[in-house]
């Protein structure tokens, strides 16, 4: 049976490691996936460590998609990714390789064990927001925001760094 495709947001970030050949490694597997096509990728941005600050800086980007998964097989997807480029989950917000998150599922509000699609805590995360702004503005977001209205409010977004053009 043939599903309309969804737009989706996945968030990445890495900092360990070759940080930026991580994200293009992810975002290539990501754009080679059945039931997956790669619309839009933001720049590169350094970004500051957020909930365990104690450790390297971050690169983070976001990737816009068109797709006919559903959100829990995007999920699926994305952790498959993550295992193959060979992320250990240890530390909550601790150092990894890649982090692939679903920020977006079209205007779904998802709750439930394992996926909230808006990403909890979204509104808050210029790291998440600054990326997310540059390749869909208008990305509902939760609570009637928008990306761009939440960046508008973002405290910090002026501490994230865009970098220039983003590993091959």
């Amino acid at each position: 049976m043939w599903k309309t495709p969804v737009r989706a947001v996945l968030g990445l970030g890495s900092n360990i490691g070759d940080k930026r050949g991580f994200l293009a490694a992810a975002i290539r597997q990501i754009a080679d996936s059945e039931g997956i096509v790669l619309v839009a990728r933001s720049a590169d941005y350094r970004t500051a460590p957020w909930g365990l600050t104690d450790q390297d800086w971050f690169v983070n980007a976001c990737v816009l998609v068109e797709t006919t998964l559903d959100a829990s097989d995007l999920l699926a997807r994305a952790l498959e990714i993550e295992r193959a480029l060979g992320r250990v989950r240890d530390i909550r917000w601790g150092p990894r390789k890649i982090d692939i998150d679903v920020l977006v599922y079209g205007g779904e509000e998802i709750a439930r064990e394992g996926l909230c699609v808006p990403h909890p805590r979204i509104a808050e995360r210029a790291f998440v927001l600054v990326p997310l702004a540059e390749i869909w503005p208008d990305a509902p977001i939760g609570g009637g925001l928008t990306a761009s209205t939440a960046l508008a409010g973002c405290s910090d977004a002026d501490t994230i760094e865009r970098l220039d053009e983003h590993a091959s």
